[in-house]
């Protein structure tokens, strides 16, 4: 599969996404995924729960046939941007665990809530897999 960012000439690189991607293949999505276990526990706090959302994510992508780096887009919903911000550099390495250097395009969006009570961070993943 060809996958290409977008980074238009003269645009600052930005950090940790991209401005845009090309790809084709096969769609993978996942729905809106949250930071807890298979029996339904969430993580302590913020960092913890985006540590066990992008495992989770991992798991839903394989079940897809899909890899970390397959994913072209992510929208994350969160319910502290002050929380985000006091934790992004633990947040940051749980990311990288998960999906290396692999930066797709990414939208955080600060919620007043979600829809299960504990959650903390929600995040909705789209992957691009080759054909063939």
């Amino acid at each position: 599969m060809k996958k290409r960012t977008l980074q238009p000439a003269g645009w600052p690189r930005p950090k940790g996404y991209a401005n845009g991607m090309t790809a084709s293949g096969r769609l993978v999505v996942t729905a809106g995924v949250v930071g807890w276990d298979t029996e339904g526990r969430f993580a302590d706090g913020l960092a913890a729960q985006c540590a066990q959302t992008f495992a989770n994510i991992v798991a839903i992508l394989a079940e897809g046939g899909a890899a970390p780096s397959d994913v072209v887009r992510m929208t994350w919903f969160i319910t502290s941007r002050a929380d985000y911000m006091a934790q992004s550099r633990a947040i940051g390495q749980a990311y990288r665990k998960w999906f290396g250097t692999h930066y797709p395009t990414m939208s955080v969006i600060e919620v007043s809530a979600l829809m299960e009570n504990a959650a903390m961070v929600e995040i909705e993943a789209t992957a691009i897999v080759s054909e063939g």
